[in-house]
């Protein structure tokens, strides 16, 4: 059975630093685009980051820099460091996988089909 299954949320002040990490189980990472997704509140879900099956990482214009997508397979688990965080970063972030045969297409918001639960991100000014 797949499952993603974020922790690390938190509250941190401007300028803070936070580290997710995602549980990854039941997926061939041969297979698929693995990546990060955040939704502001009264916005929609945008991509982060993503990382192929090679280990070839992108990220969105905004976080370029700052963050940092990591996948450790022998741990099974997916992380994005974030550093020099900003109010608006402020967010659920989710852990997201894309059955394409391990691509991301050079994207970092390909059309991930499969999402965790979320952990809370709060960057207070």
């Amino acid at each position: 059975q797949k499952r993603l299954v974020e922790s690390g949320g938190g509250s941190v002040q401007s300028g803070g630093s936070l580290r997710l990490s995602c549980a990854v189980s039941g997926y061939t990472y041969s297979l698929y685009c693995l990546g990060w997704i955040r939704q502001a509140p009264g916005a929609d879900r945008e991509g982060v980051a993503s990382i192929d099956s090679v280990g070839l990482t992108t990220y969105a214009d905004s976080v370029n820099g700052r963050f940092t997508i990591s996948l450790d397979r022998a741990k099974n688990s997916l992380y994005l460091e974030m550093k020099s965080l900003t109010p608006e970063d402020t967010g659920m972030y989710y852990c997201a996988a894309d059955y394409a045969g391990g691509s991301c297409s050079g994207s970092w918001d390909p059309a991930f089909s499969d999402w965790g639960q979320g952990t809370q991100v709060t960057v207070s000014s």
